[in-house]
């Protein structure tokens, strides 16, 4: 389980450092902030959705190794979604990082995002996990304003 561990580690540090789709999206049509004040990660995310598509989206902020990686592979793992798989995703990550999930359960089916089932272990580190997911929903939804984890 060590290696598991290790791997997972790297993996995070990884999107950490050179994360994905880290940029602003000219065409955006959707766009939202979002801040955790307990530990000071602020990113904005953008979208580009055509019908109940997600034909694009890129963050851009800053935030702990947690939240950012969790911003960068929820970018790769969207893209090309519907709006309706996008938040059946948010749900499932939600369970895996909150430790609602059932071995073998809709959690499995995470893919990479796996990576993140340590963060169960640390309730504090949900809210990093998650914000960059939060952000996402509150521009689906149009809020105008901020979003915070509090």
């Amino acid at each position: 389980m060590s290696d598991l561990r290790d791997l997972y580690q790297d993996v995070i540090l990884e999107h950490s450092k050179a994360p994905r789709n880290y940029r602003p999206l000219a065409a955006a049509n959707h766009k939202a902030e979002g801040y955790n004040p307990l530990c000071g990660d602020r990113f904005t995310v953008y979208l580009t959705v055509e019908g109940d598509r997600i034909q694009d989206l890129s963050f851009e902020g800053s935030g702990c190794a947690i939240s950012k990686a969790s911003a960068s592979m929820m970018t790769q793992s969207l893209k090309g979604k519907t709006v309706e798989e996008a938040a059946a995703l948010f749900e499932r990550f939600h369970a895996l990082v909150t430790g609602r999930g059932q071995p073998g359960g809709p959690e499995a089916e995470l893919g990479k995002l796996a990576v993140f089932s340590g963060v169960s272990e640390f309730p504090v580190r949900v809210k990093c996990a998650t914000l960059a997911w939060h952000t996402l929903q509150a521009a689906l939804a149009g809020k105008q304003e901020a979003i915070s984890t509090e």
